[in-house]
């Protein structure tokens, strides 16, 4: 495993929720010597590295100083990732078991949740205003599949109900309102009583762990979208030791898989609030938004080789290859010409390898929070990912060398004033 490989496996496991995500990605910039921006402070207009984090969403860049004319260039992922939620009232339970009621977050692919060891993980927000961070680390919930003797037709199609079919079991006997809540506090060291709400997600428990032959993938939970969070963390950090000419910037944003209209998400104004700052406020902001650029960073579908009649096989990404610029017509991404020669000339600069993605035309793509971000803001955006197996399942697959390559041309793109 290449070093940024082995250091994105150990970004992961850190983060199981978006709050842990951005606790990690805190803890790594304060390190780095960045200090905090609280939403409700004056701005700092000191030069050097700040964050602000709103909830499951982090934002870091690197000022030069008293805010103006300098090129902001921006990379941008998202925190989250698709599973389960636990709901508000979680305790329910049938036929001596007890069970845990979640809703589906995000497009996941059900079936991969099916039959593995689940922590739980998110946050407990306090009568007092509090909010505490809370995870189980070790198997606690399971979502158990049905025998095929009781279902003899299963694969030839597998058919799973959300409301009936995906509540997970962590135990037996009759369930007790307000036993999940009571056993959680209890790990989080408060007071069941001073528990008001909370945002809890299941995770996979399995570690990330190269695979292969010769040891070139690299297996683990929640790439989508952890693999462009780390990058961009280690990209802004690489830039902002360059002094660049630029303003570098980076944004994790939460809610990226439930369509991002959110006070923390893409199409929410937090961005645009920080980046107007950065520019030196609203009247200024007009020239600069017009000479800064964004790298919106998201993974793409890696050439699966038992389903090559779902790609366009003249724009194939294998992983290994580098990051693919991903290209759509309708602009479901937000790449246009000038925004991919920014991204060839820093992969040029720094000989990382890259790839095109372009969906074939009888199977519908994705999208990412570019489109939104280049709508909201005017700024130019270019899209981009490395290349990803099963996206969307509880487990992930892509190529050990794409983390780096990702890192270094991202760093490089944030640093180039041209």
């Amino acid at each position: 495993m290449t070093d940024v490989a082995r250091d994105l496996a150990s970004f992961i496991g850190a983060s199981p929720s978006p709050y842990h995500a951005v606790a990690e990605a805190v803890r790594r910039l304060s390190a780095a010597g960045f200090t905090e921006q609280p939403e409700d402070a004056p701005w700092n207009e000191a030069a050097g590295g700040r964050y602000l984090v709103r909830d499951g969403t982090v934002l870091a860049w690197w000022q030069p100083g008293v805010p103006g004319a300098t090129p902001l260039r921006i990379f941008a992922a998202h925190t989250d990732s698709p599973g389960f939620k636990v709901k508000p009232n979680p305790d329910t339970g049938a036929a001596g078991w007890r069970q845990v009621a979640v809703e589906v977050y995000g497009g996941a692919l059900w079936n991969s949740w099916l039959d593995r060891d689940l922590g739980l993980a998110g946050r407990l927000a306090l009568y007092d205003g509090r909010v505490v961070p809370v995870r189980v680390d070790r198997p606690l919930l399971r979502i158990p599949q049905l025998a095929v003797h009781l279902d003899r037709s299963v694969n030839q199609g597998l058919t799973l109900d959300s409301q009936r079919h995906l509540l997970p079991v962590w135990g037996i006997g009759r369930p007790t309102d307000g036993e999940l809540v009571e056993f959680l506090a209890a790990q989080a060291g408060v007071d069941p009583e001073d528990v008001a709400a909370h945002d809890l997600f299941t995770y996979d428990l399995t570690p990330a762990a190269t695979l292969g032959r010769d040891e070139e993938l690299l297996a683990a939970p929640r790439l989508d979208n952890l693999a462009s969070v780390h990058a961009g963390i280690t990209a802004l950090l690489d830039a902002a030791g360059r002094d660049p000419g630029t303003v570098p910037v980076f944004v994790g944003f939460d809610h990226e898989e439930i369509g991002s209209d959110t006070a923390s998400g893409a199409a929410g104004p937090l961005l645009e609030t920080v980046l107007t700052q950065l520019a030196g406020g609203f009247d200024a902001r007009r020239t600069v938004f017009a000479r800064s650029r964004c790298l919106s960073v998201d993974v793409t579908h890696a050439a699966h080789p038992n389903y090559l009649d779902r790609h366009d096989t003249g724009h194939l990404s294998i992983p290994n290859g580098g990051p693919s610029l991903k290209v759509n017509a309708v602009q479901r991404y937000a790449t246009d010409a000038p925004g991919a020669a920014a991204w060839q000339r820093a992969c040029r600069s720094t000989g990382v390898p890259t790839q095109t993605f372009v969906a074939r035309n009888t199977v519908p793509c994705g999208t990412t929070v570019g489109p939104i971000m280049a709508t909201r803001l005017g700024i130019r955006t270019v899209d981009v990912g490395i290349p990803v197996l099963s996206m969307h399942s509880a487990r992930e697959l892509c190529g050990v060398d794409d983390p780096g390559h990702l890192a270094v041309a991202g760093a490089e793109f944030l640093s180039d004033p041209a």
